[in-house]
């Protein structure tokens, strides 16, 4: 299940000490000392939750920009929570009204603001950015998946209408022919763990018990981190035609189904990047690759930087093990 994002801003290490242990399992924590520097981070992280802590701000001026803070359109969803002694919160309750989801007083210790943000955010299991795109999924007119894993866990209006089914179906291998089932399974389990966001491929899905329809699939991930929710959208191509039972009759279909080759596509190395990233999988160090390969240590730099774009990595280590575990590049053994 994917976290939820929680920001902390407070200058109190202990506050942020017991928040971070206590709820680090449910939430991926942000903390800022800055409450300026937080109005302008939450606009890229969209926390499902924040905590203010009042005890680490004196100055009036310093919440001046609460409620248009709140008002923002980005964050109206967000659950906002003020910590703080039971005269500030007195005060604050008084001015800002409704803008405060929950105010949580000093005196009640820290053990229970962390069991009441716990409680509060179990309490709401689909985020502000889950709804809206729910919200817009049931609106496109072509078939659309919401999936973690290989477990569907909503679809529109368009899905259920084509694929003939209800709200209870729960697997996607219920859509795919029978001889693709273990295929289909496979591809999704290599899509979650890969470090690509988006994937395209075409294979064949039923449409009924007995009629098939080829379609180009797009996969979707929400999130870069595996096994999170990602979305399938479902593009049909030609007419339907009906699924046959005499051996043999589908096996040309069986072995284009689901084959990933556009998957792939974008993770092939160029010759002199393969050439570079062996190297690298050996433990050659830049200026070893320059003198192996006769070319520029500036030049070898460049493959590298492509090298890690093209694995979708952030550094070099993680596209030297990526590519060693999806077989990319040959390593001869030793």
């Amino acid at each position: 299940m994917q976290k939820k994002q929680l920001l902390i801003v407070s200058k109190n290490e202990l506050l942020i000490q017991e928040l971070v242990q206590g709820l680090s399992t449910m939430f991926d924590v942000s903390i800022e000392g800055s409450i300026h520097v937080a109005y302008h981070r939450v606009l890229n992280l969209l926390p499902d939750t924040i905590v203010f802590d009042k005890t680490s701000y004196r100055k009036p001026s310093d919440f001046k920009n609460l409620k248009n803070f709140k008002a923002t359109h980005f964050l109206k969803r967000a659950h906002l929570a003020i910590y703080g002694s039971p005269l500030e919160i007195k005060m604050m309750a008084k001015r800002y009204k409704d803008l405060v989801d929950e105010y949580h007083s000093t005196a009640t210790g820290l053990e229970q603001l962390v069991s009441r943000i716990a409680r509060t955010a179990e309490q709401h299991k689909l985020n502000y950015w889950h709804e809206c795109f729910l919200g817009l999924f049931h609106l496109m007119n072509q078939p659309v998946l919401l999936l973690e894993k290989d477990q569907i866990v909503n679809m529109n209006d368009v899905a259920i209408n084509t694929f003939r089914t209800s709200e209870e179906m729960l697997d996607i291998t219920d859509i795919v022919r029978p001889d693709a089932k273990n295929t289909i399974r496979e591809c999704l389990r290599k899509f979650a763990k890969g470090k690509h966001m988006h994937a395209t491929t075409e294979t064949t899905l039923r449409i009924t018990s007995q009629k098939l329809r080829n379609a180009r699939i797009t996969l979707s991930k929400l999130t870069p981190k595996i096994q999170d929710t990602y979305i399938m959208l479902i593009d049909f191509m030609g007419d339907e035609y009906c699924l046959r039972d005499n051996v043999g009759s589908t096996a040309t279909e069986l072995e284009n189904s689901l084959s990933m080759v556009k998957c792939m596509e974008e993770e092939n190395f160029t010759r002199r990047e393969k050439e570079i990233i062996t190297l690298l999988c050996k433990g050659y160090k830049t200026k070893e690759i320059s003198e192996a390969l006769f070319i520029s240590p500036k030049t070898i730099e460049k493959h590298r930087s492509s090298i890690i774009k093209r694995t979708n990595s952030d550094t070099i280590l993680e596209s030297i093990i990526y590519a060693i575990n999806h077989n990319l590049v040959e390593i001869p053994k030793s």
